[in-house]
């Protein structure tokens, strides 16, 4: 798949994927919409009463929200067991280009995440445990009530509407411990509705430059 590196409001970049006229992030500021979306509604929220934290994050991609996440462990003393899946790796001539290390002053974090191996769990530092696997969301073996938090990073519902319909969101939410959370830049009212009638209460949140809300859903 052909891609082209496109540097956001915030300096940061992002991937554009031709062929599918998507983005992986935001235009208006891929770090920050990261940021605020899986960072301060997510992780800092769990974090409040937490930690150890358990995330899973449905689209590794640029590898953007696990650095950032990696980055608030380290500065807060917090331990993170981070998972995620991604069907498509970026290959090493992208990721290699992308900016987000030296952005968040990331001290080479953002390549020991890629250069990890498909499949192992590895101890990054003391305080992030990683394991990536390369497989499609409904091929991968969830837990049970596991996660603290997960980030719902996956391309949007006109782009990629199979991943945002029940057959997958069941599989994903009964891996959500109790008072965990789903947060997502989506804001869709199907995908909420969804998500109420499994069991979550939803809070429709400000979102980041560019979009009106964000989804925080929280497991009863």
């Amino acid at each position: 798949m052909k891609t082209q590196l496109i540097k956001t409001s915030d300096n940061s970049h992002t991937i554009y994927l031709p062929e599918m006229d998507e983005t992986y992030h935001s235009q208006n500021g891929a770090m920050a919409e990261s940021l605020h979306v899986y960072i301060e509604a997510g992780l800092n929220h769990v974090a409040k009463t937490k930690d150890v934290i358990k995330i899973f994050e449905f689209g590794f991609g640029t590898g953007l929200n696990a650095l950032l996440s990696w980055i608030e462990a380290e500065k807060n003393n917090k331990q993170i067991v981070y998972d995620t899946v991604e069907k498509y790796p970026l290959s090493t001539d992208v990721y290699i280009q992308l900016n987000y290390d030296e952005q968040a002053k990331g001290n080479g974090k953002l390549a020991k995440l890629h250069e990890v191996k498909w499949g192992e769990q590895t101890i990054c530092a003391p305080s992030f445990v990683f394991q990536k696997s390369a497989c499609d969301i409904l091929d991968y073996p969830f837990p049970n009530n596991f996660y603290d938090v997960v980030y719902y990073d996956a391309f949007g519902p006109s782009k990629q509407a199979e991943v945002w319909e029940m057959v997958v969101l069941e599989k994903v939410c009964q891996a959500i411990a109790h008072d965990g959370v789903l947060v997502t830049y989506c804001s869709q009212g199907q995908f909420r509705r969804n998500l109420k009638s499994l069991g979550f209460e939803i809070e429709k949140l400000a979102g980041p430059a560019g979009k009106r809300e964000i989804t925080r859903a929280i497991k009863l």
